[in-house]
């Protein structure tokens, strides 16, 4: 399907574009089943138009049997059932660009599910076949093999090698239903630029590419060093073999020349590494349009810390053509309210933290949820499924927390989220306030807050200069005009001059602590 979006006036809408990122099986559910689907994110699109987002990121709804909710690719170029079908993928995206929304969605390049049929050919293959090629088997160590070829753990937790029946083992950096595909093969790399170019020929307007750091291991796959103190080293950085090699760089210099055969769309990386310096290597004027940095998204709540993430993030992208990247929550972190102390302080906090963000040069992502102050959610031990709880034993709980359904309307769950009486992940009572529907109307809601800062960011441009502040407090101006105030210095503070445009708390008495405050100066 041809995208119906018109042409935009530069081809790098993306470089101050708002992402709202859609877990899909949290988002909305346009059936009963209690799972969400296009169809809900389709029947929903007004209402984030609505919001005044610029694009989605969608996570991957291609045929997998969810071993990692997804993230175990068993098709990438083909919907999963349970999600709908091309045909709906594509009424979404027709209808996304109607609204003036572009589209991207997850790229799953690192590894397969063990359900896709190059992984079903390799292990019936064998030992040395040209199937096995394409991903990293090797046989073992010690007698008869019996051991991993190397002592890498899984990011998931225990080894990050399975041993197959005839004896050799594979390597999976996450779930042992994840299987490793070996880049240095000619056909690897071929099947991802097919993948790309069926996505784009429909209409996507990009990519974010998951473990983006992750698709080359170090030649002869060395063991992981100890460290005496910290035991395994497990920082993700430069001298980690499992990671951000070199030759991941080839890698996404060959996605970079299929997308610039395609103008407008673009790439976002997920890349942990140890360094700014090594997280602009990625974004060489050939390879990634742009990465997250994980920065603020990590940061305490303190005036050191936020104002380090801000300075050190734009200090990563200043050599390179890329803008900086924000994000304060997503599926795999605690959302910030429940990062930031949970309740009522943690929703003051966010809601001050939103204001920080936005307006901030660059790119923003907002996780669905995160516009209505969504906390984490303490969930029974039974009701977990993410694979982290299994893998560590049952000593880490994982991700469920932070990917419950969103609550829509009403006053017990489901909250309008399902037509159908339960949910994937059960959601808590008292949630009616929480609600789009409760909020909607609440000029005073987080939702609220939201729209208006998505509104007025629209109006915002050039760069960031520092100014002075209050004990406490972070200060900036963006160009000439937007003035930001965060406050953390535990009372209130005078407001600098100017009018007010929009405070995250009431600063009638001033700008009272944990809140931020966007003046016209």
């Amino acid at each position: 399907m041809t995208s119906t979006l018109p042409a935009p006036a530069a081809t790098d809408w993306w470089r101050d574009a708002v992402f709202y990122q859609v877990y899909i099986r949290s988002f909305a559910d346009g059936g009963d089943d209690g799972v969400g689907d296009l169809a809900g994110l389709r029947a929903r699109l007004p209402e984030l138009a609505r919001l005044g987002v610029d694009a989605l990121w969608i996570n991957p709804f291609f045929p997998s049997p969810m071993a990692d909710h997804g993230y175990d690719v068993a098709d990438p170029r083909d919907v999963e059932p349970v999600f709908g079908d091309l045909a709906e993928f594509d009424r979404v995206l027709a209808e996304a660009h109607a609204l003036g929304i572009r589209v991207t969605i997850d790229l799953v390049p690192n590894h397969t599910s063990d359900q896709r049929d190059w992984f079903v050919e390799a292990l019936a293959a064998g030992r040395g076949s040209p199937e096995r090629a394409r991903y990293v088997f090797r046989d073992g160590r010690g007698p008869g093999g019996d051991e991993p070829p190397n002592n890498w753990p899984s990011i998931f937790g225990g080894p990050a090698w399975t041993r197959v029946p005839d004896g050799q083992w594979y390597l999976h950096l996450f779930a042992p239903e994840q299987p490793d595909l070996d880049f240095t093969h000619p056909e690897v790399l071929a099947d991802l630029e097919e993948t790309l170019r069926f996505w784009l020929d429909r209409g996507v307007d990009g990519f974010r590419i998951d473990v983006a750091h992750g698709m080359a291991k170090a030649p002869g796959l060395p063991d992981v060093a100890f460290d005496s103190e910290t035991g395994l080293f497990d920082d993700h950085g430069p001298d980690d073999p499992r990671l951000d090699q070199d030759g991941v760089h080839d890698v996404h210099r060959a996605v970079r020349r299929v997308m610039d055969a395609y103008p407008g769309t673009m790439t976002v990386g997920e890349v942990w590494v140890s360094s700014e310096e090594r997280l602009a290597r990625y974004l060489r004027p050939d390879e990634l349009h742009s990465a997250f940095n994980f920065r603020l998204l990590t940061a305490d709540w303190t005036l050191e810390d936020l104002r380090a993430a801000v300075v050190d993030s734009l200090d990563a992208v200043a050599a390179t053509p890329a803008p900086a990247c924000w994000v304060l929550s997503n599926h795999d972190r605690p959302r910030h309210v429940t990062r930031y102390g949970g309740g009522g302080l943690g929703t003051r906090r966010a809601r001050a933290a939103a204001l920080l963000q936005l307006a901030l040069p660059g790119m923003a992502f907002v996780y669905n949820g995160d516009e209505l102050g969504m906390p984490d959610v303490d969930l029974p031990d039974e009701a977990l499924t993410d694979p982290v709880w299994t893998r560590s034993g049952h000593t880490e709980r994982g991700r469920d927390a932070c990917r419950i359904p969103v609550p829509w309307s009403g006053t017990e769950p489901p909250y309008g989220f399902t037509a159908g009486g339960s949910t994937w992940l059960p959601m808590p009572e008292g949630w009616a306030d929480l609600t789009a529907q409760a909020q909607d109307r609440d000029p005073g809601s987080v939702l609220s807050l939201y729209r208006e800062a998505l509104r007025l960011r629209r109006e915002v441009s050039g760069g960031l200069t520092w100014l002075p502040a209050p004990e406490g407090c972070l200060a900036f101006r963006r160009g000439s005009g937007l003035v930001v105030l965060l406050n953390l210095s535990g009372g209130p503070v005078p407001l600098p001059e100017g009018r007010v445009l929009l405070a995250s708390a009431d600063v009638a008495g001033g700008l009272p602590h944990d809140a931020a405050v966007w003046l016209q100066a």
